[in-house]
């Protein structure tokens, strides 16, 4: 099973922004513990968005991510839909906005129950956005894993890439933000950090190598990796076209 990986994007405590001109050399960088800043309308979009303000903070985390992944690529623009699919795996998903509807339900006996909050409280929602905004008609999944390495989403995106005969590429990555106090692990990163994965290398003139998925191993550029900090360390090793 293998891959090209033609664009990445990222919002994470190192900052924000697409992997070219990003120093991809010191992924731990990107990925590191800390606070999350999630960039302002202004900082991800040049012209006024009204829906970009009503999403909630897990949807904003992800839909910049994915922008900048797809801007990195150079296919943000689109004249007819494509069938790019987006999955990403979460820890955490959207329980900050599952406590705040709650917050908003319990008084009065639901009487005040915020509407807009109910629309984001399950995690895909920002996939739909995303695939409203850039046309995207694939497959759109998120996966609840507890997984430190970072990579589940990387391996089913390859296999999905690789079995069906719709898609022809998938945006594939992490999407978390730190959770509540009481869940919280200092040592951990969080964030949000997407690929584009398709099955030839880029017409539009990034691409940062291959990805490869064999026995359960992956291996970026051909060597093994595992975490999304290595797979960040080779894609900086690569000749950018």
């Amino acid at each position: 099973m293998k891959a090209w990986i033609n664009g990445i994007g990222y919002v994470s405590a190192g900052g924000f922004g697409v992997g070219l001109g990003t120093d991809l050399s010191a992924g731990s960088k990107i990925l590191q513990p800390g606070d999350v800043e999630i960039p302002q309308r202004k900082e991800i979009f040049s012209g006024p968005d009204r829906r970009y303000g009503r999403l909630d903070q897990f949807s904003r985390l992800g839909l910049a991510a994915l922008t900048f992944c797809l801007r990195d690529a150079k296919q943000e623009e689109y004249t007819q839909k494509r069938a790019i699919g987006i999955v990403t795996a979460s820890r955490y998903g959207c329980l900050h906005t599952d406590l705040d509807y709650l917050d908003t339900m319990l008084p009065a006996g639901g009487k005040f129950a915020s509407p807009n909050l109910f629309a984001y409280t399950l995690p895909n929602s920002f996939l739909g956005e995303a695939a409203l905004r850039f046309g995207l008609s694939g497959t759109t999944l998120v996966l609840n894993r507890a997984d430190r390495s970072g990579l589940a989403a990387l391996s089913y995106a390859l296999e999905e890439l690789t079995w069906s005969g719709e898609c022809v590429g998938i945006c594939a990555g992490v999407s978390d933000l730190p959770p509540v106090l009481e869940l919280k692990d200092p040592s951990a990163s969080y964030g949000s950090v997407f690929f584009l994965l398709q099955k030839a290398p880029s017409t539009h003139g990034t691409t940062y190598g291959t990805l490869e998925l064999e026995d359960g191993q992956l291996r970026c550029n051909a060597t093994n990796v595992a975490t999304l900090s290595d797979v960040l360390q080779s894609c900086a090793s690569q000749n950018i076209h």
